[in-house]
């Protein structure tokens, strides 16, 4: 035991004499998880762990689904040898770990959605006991009440959004990135120092798995990747200090920032409810079908990679809007051109994905 206890304080020694410490971590969780994937995907197609596609599906072979598990590994990883902990770090890692238990449960066999959403209920639980939770309401009963109920329907709302969104190559894993990021820059300008660590490690697992999950993908997210990072990401932002004396601001930011994700759920909550497709809540938890943002912009036109790319620069657009509402000066400046920049690339990819489907509709018959 004493010759453990040495070697972890030679590691402690050796990440807190890194200058760039940031930068560190997001290397190393980046590298951990390019390397384990290749791991993950080789087990997977051993015990037949495996995306077999269906009507509802896009893809059109089986692909090997573990690649949850070479993102958990790394991030975990990466935050141990990082060695510094708070308790509200400790909850969102505990928490994620029940999260990325039962999805991983789902992968191997599947789980009924509403045992899922229990151990939804259970993960938010145990993320408030360690002291994430909302806090905005009036210092009253009834306000510690609707704090708990709010953390737990953004906690929840989120993670199966996320879950979601993981129906086209590279789309879940690849936002989750660029949100992270945006919640580390605001971290970084508002000294929240162990939010940080959390939201680089996962900004950097998430880019390390991409390239393997980018089109095509020779693995994907699984059950247990998809809820894992997206409950860790809800939990960031539920964990921010966004603003110390507006509530608007706190409020508004991670909304913002997440705004790709809550929107899509908005939208196809109603429109399912008005088009009678669910008529009771646990018809809309195990509903499944191609009407989310994804879908519907694919349908327009445009390939897969131009699909995922125009929903990366808006995602993008919306984390440099929620940082502005934190910054000043030369970053605010800088944050500004690169959203606009950001925008541009939108409209070039809208008149590429045009000028293709015009080119097919002018083409003679063959």
């Amino acid at each position: 035991m004493r010759g453990l206890r040495d070697l972890l304080e030679s590691i402690q020694i050796f990440f807190s004499g890194i200058p760039s410490r940031w930068l560190f971590l997001f290397l190393f969780s980046f590298l951990l998880t390019f390397l384990l994937t290749p791991l993950a995907r080789s087990l997977a197609w051993k015990f037949k762990i495996l995306d077999v596609p269906d009507e509802r599906k896009i893809h059109k072979a089986a692909i090997p689904l573990l690649g949850g598990l070479a993102i958990y590994v790394s991030y975990i990883i990466t935050l141990f040898l990082n060695f510094a902990f708070s308790r509200e770090l400790k909850g969102v890692v505990l928490a994620g770990t029940l999260i990325f238990l039962v999805g991983l449960v789902d992968d191997i066999r599947k789980l009924p959605a509403s045992w899922k959403l229990v151990a939804q209920i259970a993960a938010a639980a145990v993320l408030m006991g360690f002291g994430v939770k909302l806090d905005f309401l009036p210092n009253v009963w009834w306000g510690g009440a609707g704090e708990i109920l709010l953390t737990v329907l953004w906690v929840i709302g989120l993670t199966n959004a996320v879950n979601f969104f993981d129906g086209m190559d590279g789309l879940a894993a690849g936002l989750i990135a660029i949100s992270s990021l945006s919640f580390f820059l605001v971290g970084q300008t508002t000294s929240q120092i162990y939010l940080g660590f959390l939201a680089i490690s996962l900004a950097g697992s998430c880019l390390g798995f991409l390239k393997y999950n980018f089109k095509p993908a020779s693995i994907f997210l699984g059950d247990a990747g998809s809820t894992f990072i997206g409950f860790t990401i809800a939990s960031l932002a539920v964990m921010g200090g966004w603003a110390t004396n507006d509530p608007k601001v706190a409020l508004s930011l991670p909304i913002l920032v997440l705004s790709v994700f809550i929107f899509d759920m908005i939208y196809i909550t109603v429109s399912r409810i008005l088009t009678r497709r669910v008529k009771n809540f646990r018809e809309w938890i195990d509903y499944t079908g191609k009407d989310h943002l994804h879908h519907r912009i694919l349908s327009l036109g445009f390939t897969e990679v131009q699909t995922v790319l125009v929903i990366y620069l808006i995602s993008a657009c919306l984390g440099l809007g929620g940082i502005n509402l934190r910054t000043s000066g030369t970053l605010r400046i800088y944050s500004e051109f690169l959203q606009a920049f950001f925008i541009f690339l939108i409209i070039v990819v809208l008149m590429i994905a045009g000028a293709r489907r015009l080119r097919r509709e002018n083409s003679p018959p063959s």
